[in-house]
């Protein structure tokens, strides 16, 4: 395969979301409010983690640098990620999980959609398979959001703050200003800010349903996609990669 670098970012970065998405998500298991939300969260991270595993494999492949999954996964520093600040940061109150669950998974599921079409079939391939996977994921956070927003007093002010907590942080996810405009034009990546109507159309429609009140906070400073991370990415990519940098070459 010749050597696409800057398709090979764009797949790293994608990769990089679920990733990171799959690891906040485990740190449920066994905390969630009853234990049919443990397995359902723990099969949502899992979701995540072999479609951050396909991206990763996919990506290495394009750069040409002979690394694989655990090697992009594991032996990459903090700046050399590209994930969305907003899948990093700390998620241990449950509806800040529902809140962050149902902008991503909304947005995957447009992302992935569109990327069944592209004319990179490998990343179609992976695209076609994960906006499947994503259907329910999204169905699940939207399910939370409604009985938590449309619940009793408590659970909606909890909703409510959640939701302000997690908005200024979704704007990242329809930046362009990452991507290298030929690689906008060969038809194998999607746009970002083409995704920007039709996600926040919905996750406002899930919103209003849940008579929670749209967010007016501005965007947070979030340069994720450029490799500048909150504190917070630091100490899940230690506790993530500290056994495969204690024992590099290890086989199992």
């Amino acid at each position: 395969m010749t050597a696409q670098p800057g398709l090979a970012r764009y797949v790293l970065a994608l990769a990089d979301d679920a990733l990171i998405s799959s690891q906040r998500l485990g740190w449920w298991i066994s905390r969630a409010p009853q234990l049919e939300e443990d397995v359902a969260l723990a099969n949502i991270g899992l979701d995540q983690l072999g479609q951050a595993r396909q991206l990763l494999a996919h990506a290495g492949r394009l750069e040409g640098l002979g690394r694989d999954e655990d090697q992009l996964a594991y032996f990459r520093d903090e700046r050399d990620f590209r994930n969305v600040c907003l899948v990093e940061r700390v998620q241990d109150d449950f509806g800040v999980a529902m809140a962050r669950l149902l902008c991503v998974s909304t947005w995957q599921h447009a992302l992935y959609g569109a990327l069944a079409g592209s004319t990179d079939a490998d990343l179609a391939a992976i695209a076609a398979k994960a906006v499947k996977e994503v259907a329910y994921h999204l169905d699940h956070a939207r399910n939370w959001v409604l009985r938590l927003g449309d619940g009793t007093e408590f659970s909606h002010a909890r909703m409510q703050a959640a939701l302000d907590a997690e908005w200024p942080w979704i704007e990242e996810l329809f930046d362009d200003s990452w991507l290298e405009p030929e690689v906008l034009e060969q038809g194998a990546v999607v746009r970002p800010s083409s995704l920007r109507e039709p996600v926040l159309a919905r996750v406002l429609e899930v919103l209003r349903q849940a008579t929670v009140a749209p967010p007016e906070s501005p965007p947070a400073v979030s340069r994720g996609r450029h490799g500048l991370h909150t504190e917070q990415l630091g100490y899940l990519l230690a506790e993530m990669q500290h056994l495969a940098r204690s024992h590099p070459g290890a086989t199992w």
